[in-house]
Protein backbone atom coordinates (compact mmCIF):
# COMPACT_ATOMS: atom_id res chain seq x y z
CA UNK A 1 0.00 0.00 0.00
CA UNK A 2 1.28 3.48 -0.87
CA UNK A 3 0.63 5.50 2.30
CA UNK A 4 0.77 9.27 2.58
CA UNK A 5 1.79 10.33 6.10
CA UNK A 6 1.60 13.86 7.47
CA UNK A 7 3.87 14.54 10.43
CA UNK A 8 6.12 11.84 9.01
CA UNK A 9 9.30 12.97 10.79
CA UNK A 10 7.68 13.97 14.07
CA UNK A 11 7.70 11.93 17.25
CA UNK A 12 5.23 9.25 16.17
CA UNK A 13 5.91 9.52 12.45
CA UNK A 14 9.57 8.67 13.09
CA UNK A 15 8.39 5.28 14.33
CA UNK A 16 5.46 4.79 11.96
CA UNK A 17 7.32 5.33 8.68
CA UNK A 18 9.90 2.58 9.40
CA UNK A 19 7.06 0.37 10.72
CA UNK A 20 5.19 0.76 7.43
CA UNK A 21 8.31 0.11 5.37
CA UNK A 22 9.13 -3.06 7.32
CA UNK A 23 5.68 -4.46 6.61
CA UNK A 24 5.74 -4.00 2.85
CA UNK A 25 4.11 -0.60 2.52
CA UNK A 26 5.59 2.38 0.69
CA UNK A 27 5.53 5.46 2.89
CA UNK A 28 5.20 8.92 1.35
CA UNK A 29 6.03 11.60 3.90
CA UNK A 30 5.21 15.30 4.05
CA UNK A 31 8.40 17.30 4.70
CA UNK A 32 8.65 21.00 5.54
CA UNK A 33 12.45 21.22 5.52
CA UNK A 34 15.53 19.83 3.81
CA UNK A 35 16.44 18.02 7.03
CA UNK A 36 13.05 16.29 7.20
CA UNK A 37 13.27 15.35 3.53
CA UNK A 38 16.70 13.82 4.08
CA UNK A 39 15.46 11.77 7.04
CA UNK A 40 12.58 10.38 5.01
CA UNK A 41 14.84 9.52 2.10
CA UNK A 42 17.18 7.75 4.51
CA UNK A 43 14.32 5.52 5.61
CA UNK A 44 13.53 4.68 1.99
CA UNK A 45 10.36 6.77 1.95
CA UNK A 46 9.16 9.06 -0.81
CA UNK A 47 9.12 12.78 -0.06
CA UNK A 48 6.43 15.38 -0.65
CA UNK A 49 7.57 18.92 0.12
CA UNK A 50 5.04 21.16 1.85
CA UNK A 51 3.40 21.84 5.18
CA UNK A 52 0.07 21.31 6.88
CA UNK A 53 -1.38 24.58 5.57
CA UNK A 54 -0.55 23.76 1.93
CA UNK A 55 -3.96 22.25 1.20
CA UNK A 56 -3.42 21.71 -2.53
CA UNK A 57 -0.32 19.64 -1.76
CA UNK A 58 -2.28 17.58 0.78
CA UNK A 59 -5.02 16.91 -1.77
CA UNK A 60 -2.59 15.86 -4.49
CA UNK A 61 -0.58 13.55 -2.21
CA UNK A 62 -3.71 11.96 -0.75
CA UNK A 63 -5.19 11.46 -4.21
CA UNK A 64 -2.03 9.63 -5.36
CA UNK A 65 -1.95 7.35 -2.30
CA UNK A 66 -3.72 4.12 -1.41
CA UNK A 67 -4.25 5.35 2.14
CA UNK A 68 -3.53 8.33 4.40
CA UNK A 69 -2.34 8.66 8.00
CA UNK A 70 -2.73 12.17 9.40
CA UNK A 71 -0.36 12.73 12.33
CA UNK A 72 0.68 16.35 11.88
CA UNK A 73 -0.56 19.03 14.25
CA UNK A 74 0.61 22.58 14.73
CA UNK A 75 2.25 22.11 18.11
CA UNK A 76 4.07 25.40 17.66
CA UNK A 77 0.74 27.22 17.71
CA UNK A 78 -0.47 25.18 20.67
CA UNK A 79 2.67 25.94 22.68
CA UNK A 80 2.21 29.63 21.88
CA UNK A 81 -1.30 29.44 23.33
CA UNK A 82 -3.12 29.55 20.00
CA UNK A 83 -5.25 26.44 20.49
CA UNK A 84 -7.91 27.72 18.13
CA UNK A 85 -5.42 28.28 15.32
CA UNK A 86 -3.89 24.83 15.78
CA UNK A 87 -7.29 23.13 15.76
CA UNK A 88 -8.53 25.11 12.76
CA UNK A 89 -5.44 24.14 10.75
CA UNK A 90 -6.00 20.48 11.65
CA UNK A 91 -9.66 20.63 10.63
CA UNK A 92 -8.82 22.27 7.30
CA UNK A 93 -6.25 19.55 6.56
CA UNK A 94 -8.79 16.80 7.30
CA UNK A 95 -11.31 18.42 4.97
CA UNK A 96 -8.75 18.77 2.17
CA UNK A 97 -7.77 15.10 2.39
CA UNK A 98 -11.43 14.03 2.56
CA UNK A 99 -12.14 15.98 -0.64
CA UNK A 100 -10.12 13.53 -2.73
CA UNK A 101 -10.78 10.31 -0.78
CA UNK A 102 -14.57 10.46 -0.91
CA UNK A 103 -16.04 7.47 -2.73
CA UNK A 104 -12.74 5.58 -2.95
CA UNK A 105 -13.01 3.19 0.01
CA UNK A 106 -9.40 4.04 0.89
CA UNK A 107 -8.29 4.05 4.54
CA UNK A 108 -7.85 7.39 6.27
CA UNK A 109 -6.55 7.52 9.85
CA UNK A 110 -6.97 10.69 11.85
CA UNK A 111 -5.43 11.48 15.21
CA UNK A 112 -7.08 12.70 18.38
CA UNK A 113 -6.38 12.43 22.11
CA UNK A 114 -7.79 10.45 25.00
CA UNK A 115 -7.35 13.60 27.07
CA UNK A 116 -10.40 15.08 25.38
CA UNK A 117 -12.53 12.66 27.39
CA UNK A 118 -11.43 14.38 30.58
CA UNK A 119 -14.06 16.99 29.77
CA UNK A 120 -16.85 14.44 29.44
CA UNK A 121 -17.59 14.26 33.16
CA UNK A 122 -17.16 10.49 33.32
CA UNK A 123 -17.02 8.69 36.65
CA UNK A 124 -15.15 5.73 35.14
CA UNK A 125 -12.29 5.16 32.69
CA UNK A 126 -13.03 6.45 29.20
CA UNK A 127 -13.71 3.98 26.41
CA UNK A 128 -13.80 4.02 22.62
CA UNK A 129 -17.59 4.42 22.81
CA UNK A 130 -17.37 7.75 24.62
CA UNK A 131 -17.87 10.75 22.36
CA UNK A 132 -18.29 14.50 22.64
CA UNK A 133 -20.43 16.75 20.42
CA UNK A 134 -17.68 19.22 19.53
CA UNK A 135 -14.82 21.42 20.65
CA UNK A 136 -11.03 21.62 20.51
CA UNK A 137 -9.78 18.76 18.28
CA UNK A 138 -13.11 17.00 18.78
CA UNK A 139 -14.55 18.59 15.63
CA UNK A 140 -11.79 17.00 13.55
CA UNK A 141 -12.22 13.63 15.27
CA UNK A 142 -15.96 13.62 14.61
CA UNK A 143 -15.45 14.67 11.00
CA UNK A 144 -13.03 11.80 10.33
CA UNK A 145 -15.43 9.27 11.84
CA UNK A 146 -18.35 10.70 9.83
CA UNK A 147 -16.38 10.29 6.61
CA UNK A 148 -17.31 6.60 6.72
CA UNK A 149 -20.63 7.72 5.23
CA UNK A 150 -18.72 9.02 2.20
CA UNK A 151 -17.19 5.63 1.37
CA UNK A 152 -13.89 6.30 3.09
CA UNK A 153 -12.57 3.63 5.48
CA UNK A 154 -11.95 6.30 8.07
CA UNK A 155 -10.95 5.80 11.68
CA UNK A 156 -9.41 7.82 14.50
CA UNK A 157 -6.64 6.85 16.88
CA UNK A 158 -6.93 8.60 20.23
CA UNK A 159 -3.47 9.01 21.70
CA UNK A 160 -2.66 9.31 25.40
CA UNK A 161 0.77 10.53 26.53
CA UNK A 162 3.23 8.93 24.10
CA UNK A 163 6.67 8.19 25.53
CA UNK A 164 9.98 6.65 24.47
CA UNK A 165 13.41 7.61 23.12
CA UNK A 166 11.84 9.43 20.15
CA UNK A 167 9.67 11.60 22.41
CA UNK A 168 9.54 15.32 21.63
CA UNK A 169 6.26 16.02 23.44
CA UNK A 170 4.80 16.67 26.86
CA UNK A 171 7.34 14.67 28.88
CA UNK A 172 10.23 16.55 27.27
CA UNK A 173 8.48 19.82 28.03
CA UNK A 174 7.94 18.83 31.67
CA UNK A 175 11.65 18.04 31.95
CA UNK A 176 12.48 21.47 30.55
CA UNK A 177 10.16 23.20 32.99
CA UNK A 178 11.56 21.20 35.93
CA UNK A 179 15.13 22.17 35.02
CA UNK A 180 14.11 25.81 34.80
CA UNK A 181 12.19 25.75 38.07
CA UNK A 182 14.61 23.64 40.08
CA UNK A 183 11.86 21.18 40.98
CA UNK A 184 9.38 18.84 39.31
CA UNK A 185 5.85 20.19 39.75
CA UNK A 186 2.49 18.54 40.26
CA UNK A 187 -0.78 20.28 41.09
CA UNK A 188 -2.45 19.76 44.46
CA UNK A 189 -2.28 16.15 45.61
CA UNK A 190 -1.24 15.00 42.12
CA UNK A 191 -3.68 12.10 42.20
CA UNK A 192 -5.09 12.95 38.76
CA UNK A 193 -4.20 10.26 36.24
CA UNK A 194 -2.61 10.22 32.78
CA UNK A 195 -2.95 7.28 30.42
CA UNK A 196 0.07 6.49 28.25
CA UNK A 197 1.64 4.33 25.54
CA UNK A 198 5.13 3.71 24.15
CA UNK A 199 5.86 5.20 20.73
CA UNK A 200 6.58 1.82 19.13
CA UNK A 201 3.34 0.29 20.39
CA UNK A 202 1.39 3.29 19.08
CA UNK A 203 3.07 3.03 15.67
CA UNK A 204 2.14 -0.62 15.43
CA UNK A 205 -1.49 0.22 16.20
CA UNK A 206 -1.58 2.80 13.42
CA UNK A 207 -0.21 0.24 10.97
CA UNK A 208 -2.78 -2.36 12.03
CA UNK A 209 -5.58 0.19 11.78
CA UNK A 210 -4.45 1.25 8.33
CA UNK A 211 -4.59 -2.37 7.22
CA UNK A 212 -7.86 -3.49 8.76
CA UNK A 213 -9.75 -1.04 11.00
CA UNK A 214 -13.44 -0.86 10.07
CA UNK A 215 -14.90 2.39 8.81
CA UNK A 216 -16.00 4.76 11.54
CA UNK A 217 -13.91 3.21 14.31
CA UNK A 218 -12.55 5.11 17.28
CA UNK A 219 -9.42 3.44 18.63
CA UNK A 220 -7.48 3.88 21.87
CA UNK A 221 -3.69 3.53 21.80
CA UNK A 222 -3.53 2.93 25.56
CA UNK A 223 -1.10 0.76 27.52
CA UNK A 224 -1.04 2.27 31.02
CA UNK A 225 -4.65 3.14 31.75
CA UNK A 226 -3.98 5.66 34.50
CA UNK A 227 -0.71 6.73 36.15
CA UNK A 228 -1.01 9.31 38.93
CA UNK A 229 0.61 12.56 37.90
CA UNK A 230 2.46 12.83 41.19
CA UNK A 231 4.23 9.56 40.34
CA UNK A 232 5.22 11.02 36.98
CA UNK A 233 6.54 14.20 38.60
CA UNK A 234 8.48 12.19 41.18
CA UNK A 235 10.00 9.98 38.46
CA UNK A 236 11.08 13.08 36.54
CA UNK A 237 12.55 14.52 39.73
CA UNK A 238 14.57 11.37 40.38
CA UNK A 239 15.92 11.41 36.84
CA UNK A 240 16.93 15.04 37.15
CA UNK A 241 18.16 14.90 40.74
CA UNK A 242 15.49 17.43 41.74
CA UNK A 243 12.69 17.37 44.31
CA UNK A 244 9.05 16.97 43.34
CA UNK A 245 6.83 19.72 44.72
CA UNK A 246 3.12 20.48 44.86
CA UNK A 247 1.89 23.74 43.39
CA UNK A 248 -1.58 25.26 43.28
CA UNK A 249 -3.70 25.32 40.15
CA UNK A 250 -3.29 29.09 39.99
CA UNK A 251 0.51 28.68 39.98
CA UNK A 252 0.52 26.15 37.14
CA UNK A 253 0.89 28.68 34.27
CA UNK A 254 3.99 30.11 35.98
CA UNK A 255 5.69 26.76 36.48
CA UNK A 256 4.51 24.58 33.57
CA UNK A 257 3.51 27.15 30.94
CA UNK A 258 1.29 25.85 28.15
CA UNK A 259 0.84 22.56 30.03
CA UNK A 260 -1.02 24.27 32.90
CA UNK A 261 -4.34 22.72 31.90
CA UNK A 262 -2.96 19.35 30.86
CA UNK A 263 -1.18 18.65 34.17
CA UNK A 264 -4.51 18.87 36.01
CA UNK A 265 -6.65 16.58 33.87
CA UNK A 266 -7.80 13.21 35.18
CA UNK A 267 -7.81 10.90 32.16
CA UNK A 268 -7.97 7.17 32.98
CA UNK A 269 -8.85 5.26 29.78
CA UNK A 270 -9.11 1.71 28.51
CA UNK A 271 -8.36 0.07 25.16
CA UNK A 272 -10.28 -3.17 25.55
CA UNK A 273 -12.23 -2.88 22.32
CA UNK A 274 -9.20 -1.73 20.32
CA UNK A 275 -7.12 -4.69 21.52
CA UNK A 276 -9.86 -7.13 20.59
CA UNK A 277 -10.70 -5.50 17.27
CA UNK A 278 -7.15 -5.34 15.89
CA UNK A 279 -5.41 -8.02 17.97
CA UNK A 280 -3.14 -5.30 19.32
CA UNK A 281 -1.23 -5.93 22.52
CA UNK A 282 1.37 -3.43 23.81
CA UNK A 283 4.77 -5.09 24.29
CA UNK A 284 7.02 -2.15 25.21
CA UNK A 285 7.72 -0.86 28.73
CA UNK A 286 5.27 1.36 30.58
CA UNK A 287 5.63 5.04 31.35
CA UNK A 288 7.16 4.89 34.83
CA UNK A 289 9.65 2.23 33.79
CA UNK A 290 10.56 4.33 30.76
CA UNK A 291 11.12 7.37 32.98
CA UNK A 292 13.71 5.34 34.86
CA UNK A 293 15.77 5.05 31.65
CA UNK A 294 18.66 7.35 30.91
CA UNK A 295 17.48 8.53 27.50
CA UNK A 296 15.18 11.19 28.95
CA UNK A 297 17.91 12.81 31.06
CA UNK A 298 21.14 12.54 29.08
Amino acid sequence: MRVFVTGATGHLGSALVPELQRHGHQAVGLARSDASAARLAGWGAEVVRGDLDDLDTLRAAADAADGVVHLAFRHDAMEAGDLTGAADSDLAAVRAIADVLAGTGKPFLGTSGTGLLAGAGLDRPGTEDDTLPGGYRIDAENLVVDLAAKQIRSSVVRLPIVHGPLDTGFIRSLIGFARRNGFSAYVGSGTNRWSSVHTLDAARLYRLALESAPAGARLHAVHDGGVEFRQIAEALGRGLGLPARSISKDQAPEYVGYLAHFVTIDNPTTATRTRELLDWEPTEIGLLEDLAQSHYFG
